[in-house]
């Protein structure tokens, strides 16, 4: 037995200890076995990098109670606030021309980018302390909710750090993987991250600009539509209507069954009818194509909604001090 594996098997059985090596974990041996005939790694190298991977508990934990569970005024409140708001604009002072540049360019405003990144990272300054390979290798093989989907992460985060020469040992992120400024997942780094900055280098961990370009190419390559609504509060006259919450329709259909969109949206443009609920109350949206195309980047209407609502907040703010 080598000293990693012996170490690894000191931790497993620590009363103390939080964490215990993932080598041990069923899986990792075909795994490893996948990624050298697959993509000719190194099979030793692999081997000593798994060997020093740590399965975390605290991992499955914090996945299995994600925010979303909280009531919407409460999760709203932790993005949408006073301190995001005023480093959002310190942000987009600082990069107004990289943010109109990738608002020419991809069509997405800047204050969705903005606001994006600030509820992602809070302009880098949360960006995840849990090692990648951790997180990945942990939710890879111990939740097997999503094994397929972390595992796919993990081929890809080991493909990155090839790619990108880093030491898959360093990098750090969300508890899910996610990666640098904009958190993106390793699948995502390598198909959508760009150079923004023209200095012939990817790096969303310290370069803002990337991040900036990166975010603006996530949001076009999954549809982004320029000049369309992102999401506009509806009025609601009927119950007729709420059978079919979760189904996109004209807005011709929509009006013609009571509901009321604040604006004038065109009547061809499809949406789905959201409620949030308010105190004792609650507040209906119509959900447009844009509004879609965010929940890409994280699969909650409560996610997107706090994107967009800190976005127009921003958008207000920065006209003010004009």
């Amino acid at each position: 037995m080598n000293i990693a594996r012996l170490i690894c098997l000191l931790l497993t059985f620590s009363l103390t200890s939080p964490v215990a090596c993932a080598a041990e974990l069923p899986g990792i041996p075909e795994f490893i076995e996948e990624m050298v005939s697959k993509h000719r790694f190194d099979r030793a190298e692999l081997q000593r990098a798994f060997d020093k991977a740590q399965h975390r508990p605290a991992i499955i934990e914090a996945i299995s109670r994600p925010s979303t569970i909280k009531p919407w005024l409460e999760y709203r409140a932790a993005f949408v606030n006073q301190q995001r708001i005023r480093l959002g604009l310190e942000f987009w002072e600082k990069y107004r021309l990289t943010l109109r540049r990738a608002e020419r360019k991809y069509g997405v405003p800047q204050e969705i980018i903005v606001a994006l990144i600030g509820v992602e990272t809070i302009y880098g300054r949360n960006a995840g302390n849990f090692l990648v390979l951790d997180a990945l290798t942990t939710l890879a093989f111990d939740y097997p909710r999503r094994a397929g989907f972390f595992r796919s992460e993990l081929e890809n985060f080991l493909l990155l750090a090839r790619e990108q020469q880093l030491d898959m040992l360093s990098v750090r992120g969300s508890y899910a993987g996610a990666m640098g400024v904009p958190q993106f997942m390793p699948s995502s780094y390598r198909k959508y991250a760009i150079d923004f900055n023209g200095n012939q280098t990817v790096d969303l961990m310290r370069e803002d600009r990337d991040a900036i370009g990166s975010v603006a190419n996530y949001l076009h390559e999954y549809g982004w539509i320029k000049g369309e609504p992102v999401t506009l509060r509806a009025g609601v006259s009927t119950e007729n209507c709420i059978g079919a919450i979760a189904t996109a329709r004209p807005i011709s259909a929509w009006t013609a069954s009571g509901v009321i969109a604040s604006g004038y949206p065109s009547g061809d443009l499809a949406a789905r009818l959201m409620d949030f609920t308010v105190q004792d109350d609650k507040e209906f949206w119509l959900a447009f194509n844009n509004f879609e195309v965010i929940t890409r980047y994280n699969n909650s209407d409560f996610y997107a909604m706090s994107v967009f609502q800190l976005a127009e907040a921003l958008k207000e703010a920065r006209r003010g001090l004009k």
